[in-house]
């Protein structure tokens, strides 16, 4: 019988975030597979679990993913553990979970420390809908149409980011969102030093150059406000002329009742009032 594979979510910072079950299952398992071993020895010391390690990462996935897939396939159980938090989220741990139901494996997951959640519930940004972008990408092909999202976006967006990268990354966000966009600046998460910072994305780049930034960061970007959306599009549909507004919706096979009824929604008036405009 093939083995399971099982994603233990571990500490993003203290130690004793971890589940009673995430600890067993590590304890039973035949191999745990690490993005970095060197740091998961950390919490297995701290619990006295003696499983062996072997790393996983985003630079050897390639070629260890198919080795720990014949090793569940041969009956062993692994636990796949990230630097902290969740696997498969911002690691390579989503390529093994999708290999293994390829493979016909089993795969599980232990609820846990999530980087993402945690900071969003620090923020006091709305959490009814929010994005997860991750790291905000390199390459500036890639990072452009998340940036052009973010103008239009009205729910709360979420990035990691590096100490070394982060002003840069809150001055392409400014570019962006604008300025005076709110924001929560959460660091060091469930560590000594955690702090959380509600501002602007301007006053974020004017404290940080005189604040050098230090330790591991997660921005919880607020969404554009919904009301000033509205009357922005309003606006842009109210340069048109009334007869080239009703000409979009008819050459699209409208009805003219129908066509009214739609220009009346974008302009943010009656339909009786585009009638008698008409008219006119």
């Amino acid at each position: 019988m093939a083995g399971m594979l099982y994603l233990c979510a571990t500490p993003i910072g203290n130690l004793e975030d971890v589940t009673l079950r995430v600890l067993r299952i590590l304890e039973e398992v035949d191999v745990i597979a690490a993005e970095d071993t060197r740091q998961s020895i950390k919490l297995l010391n701290r619990y006295e679990i003696k499983t062996p390690l072997v790393s996983y990462h985003e630079h050897n996935k390639i070629e260890k993913t198919p080795v720990l897939v014949k090793r569940m396939l041969s009956g062993n159980s692994i636990a796949l553990v990230t630097d902290a938090g969740t696997p498969a989220i911002s690691d390579p741990g989503e390529d093994l979970v999708r290999a293994c139901y390829e493979a016909g494996i089993e795969v599980t997951s232990l609820p846990g420390a999530s980087a993402v959640i945690t900071a969003l519930t620090l923020s006091g940004m709305t959490a009814r809908r929010f994005t997860f972008e991750g790291f905000l990408p390199i390459d500036k092909k890639e990072r452009t149409p998340v940036l052009e999202r973010l103008a239009a976006t009205t729910c709360t967006t979420i990035f990691y980011e590096a100490p070394h990268r982060l002003k840069k990354t809150l001055s392409l966000l400014a570019e962006a969102a604008g300025a005076g966009r709110k924001m929560a600046v959460v660091r060091e998460l469930t560590k000594k030093h955690e702090s959380v910072l509600q501002m602007t994305i301007g006053e974020a780049i004017l404290y940080y150059e005189d604040n050098e930034p230090k330790g591991e960061f997660v921005l919880v970007l607020d969404g554009a406000d919904e009301k000033e959306q509205k009357r922005q599009e309003q606006e842009q549909w109210k340069k048109m002329s009334l007869e080239e507004h009703m000409d979009v919706y008819m050459e699209q096979g409208m009805a003219k009742k129908e066509a009214m009824k739609a220009v009346a929604k974008d302009r943010g008036v009656s339909k009786r009032d585009i009638y008698a405009q008409l008219l006119k």
